[in-house]
């Protein structure tokens, strides 16, 4: 009973970096993580869709994350990966610097984002993570892809 209590009180999430941070999505988003592989450039899409791939003959868009926090780009390196996670009916892989941590955090120990946090940014963070000598983003990825699916539509438009 007690070991029940401990299961529902933490969350499994997989944690990945971006530049210096952290960064962590719930491990029943993460479909694989794959080692980056080439990705074909698909014409008129946003900046931080980098293109699709061909994963086991399925055709699946990927995004960068680098680009899509406006961080500074750096060159892909052995460590680079793409996640491929899903969101509602929507799979889409996502460039990250390094993915190969799986942890579970408490549920109870996951804190609003900070006020300074704003504007979309804010939209693209559950929460953040405290442990012990390290501290977590958890994202919140529907809003991430949903904000892609936006800028495709409002794209599509014009």
């Amino acid at each position: 009973m007690q070991n029940e209590q401990v299961k529902l009180e933490e969350k499994k999430v997989v944690v990945f970096r971006l530049d210096k941070e952290e960064y962590a999505i719930e491990v029943e988003q993460v479909r694989s993580i794959e080692p980056l592989q080439p990705i074909t450039r698909v014409p008129h899409t946003p900046p931080f869709v980098k293109g699709v791939i061909n994963l086991r003959g399925v055709v699946t868009p990927v995004i960068d994350l680098r680009r899509r926090f406006n961080l500074d780009e750096t060159d892909d390196t052995s460590t680079t990966r793409i996640i491929i996670v899903v969101a509602g009916e929507m799979e889409v892989g996502l460039i990250v610097d390094a993915a190969n941590d799986v942890i579970n955090i408490p549920v109870d120990g996951i804190e609003p984002p900070p006020e300074v946090v704003g504007g979309v940014m804010a939209d693209y963070v559950r929460g953040v993570v405290r442990l012990e000598n390290r501290l977590l983003t958890l994202l919140n990825l529907e809003h991430v892809l949903s904000h892609h699916n936006q800028t495709n539509k409002i794209e599509e438009t014009s």
